[in-house]
């Protein structure tokens, strides 16, 4: 990624305007694929279950487009940008022919860096008078989409932000007070579609989790549940995922606390213990959950493993175009999550 540092002089974005051209070189981007693999364990005397899932981003230099992507021209501003998944989101919005805004809000050391992508360059506005800075760029930008994943630590000062000044975001970022999240955009009337896990494969998952738990309640009670997940060392917190996941085999009847999860952050471990490739260690999301029966001869294992951040991306523009959808048909339902995208059906 490459930073050219600018002196922020002014936080309005008519003054923004005026200051010195930006360079515009070029960048490129990864074209991934989904990689199903297949893996069985065997317990004697026991009867196994498995359920796996896992995603590996592949590089292909030579692989071109057949056709040119459609020029949609929604503009997007993308926070949280000088970061890896803020990037990856960029590539893909760019990919589909979004329009980047050439600004974005970030954080007090990031302000002034300008991010190039794919020929766009994005300068960051630091947290100085940021209410009168995104009220100016949604003025020029009507239709415009947020997109945030910044910090767990500022997913409701800015959720309380966009909501004041009436943005539509879709809010990527993990953590923060999920209730107070929801409440602060419901009192807003504001559009937004929230969700801690933005992969739709992964969604689909957990949707099917949620009708088991509802239609099966205590299926499993008495099962013992040990639950391990693996993600790069700069994520701090319990995945949105597990938490979700966890939550569906308690109402399945499973005794299990948060404090409970294995989290593993090492790199070593990573690659040892769990099994990841080492070229993924500073962006991979491994999820394992292992029900065993009260008497040890039933077994079951679900397992979810995603290397690079692709398919996050790639969920994120599709959530970006569903609620541009929602925001020009003036939809009666405000607040959404991945499950509506995924039942829209109009997945690229």
């Amino acid at each position: 990624m490459t930073y050219v540092t600018r002196t922020p002089s002014n936080t309005s974005y008519a003054n923004w305007q005026h200051r010195n051209n930006l360079h515009n070189p070029s960048s490129q981007f990864q074209i991934g694929k989904l990689v199903s693999t297949k893996s069985s364990n065997k317990i004697p005397n026991r009867r196994n279950f498995l359920i796996s899932m896992t995603s590996t981003s592949v590089q292909s230099p030579e692989l071109a487009p057949a056709v040119k992507p459609k020029n949609v021209g929604l503009p997007i501003m993308v926070n949280g940008c000088t970061g890896k998944m803020g990037r990856a989101v960029l590539e893909a919005a760019i990919s589909v022919g979004l329009d980047p805004v050439p600004v974005a809000l970030g954080r007090h050391g990031d302000a002034g860096k300008i991010v190039d992508v794919g020929g766009k360059q994005i300068e960051v506005q630091g947290p100085s008078q940021r209410e009168s800075f995104l009220s100016s760029v949604f003025k020029e930008y009507p239709n415009l989409i947020v997109v945030d994943y910044t910090v767990p630590s500022s997913v409701n000062e800015n959720a309380a932000l966009y909501s004041k000044v009436g943005v539509p975001f879709v809010m990527g970022t993990t953590g923060g007070d999920r209730e107070l999240l929801y409440k602060t955009v419901a009192a807003s009337n504001g559009y937004a579609v929230i969700s801690p896990q933005m992969g739709k494969q992964v969604v689909a998952f957990l949707a099917a989790m949620e009708i088991m738990a509802k239609q099966f309640p205590g299926a499993f009670s008495g099962y013992n549940l040990k639950v391990m997940e693996s993600h790069q060392a700069s994520k701090l917190d319990i995945s949105g995922t597990s938490e979700a996941v966890i939550s569906c085999f308690q109402k399945l009847g499973v005794s299990f606390e948060l404090d409970q999860v294995e989290q593993i952050r090492d790199p070593k471990l990573q690659v040892e213990k769990v099994g990841v490739p080492e070229e993924h260690i500073s962006g991979h999301a491994f999820h394992t959950y292992n029900l065993t029966s009260p008497d040890g001869t039933v077994s079951f294992k679900f397992e979810h493993n995603v290397c690079g951040r692709s398919i996050y991306a790639e969920g994120t523009v599709d959530a970006v175009l569903f609620l541009a959808k929602k925001v020009a048909s003036n939809a009666d339902k405000r607040i959404y999550d991945m499950i509506d995208v995924l039942r829209e059906g109009n997945m690229r």
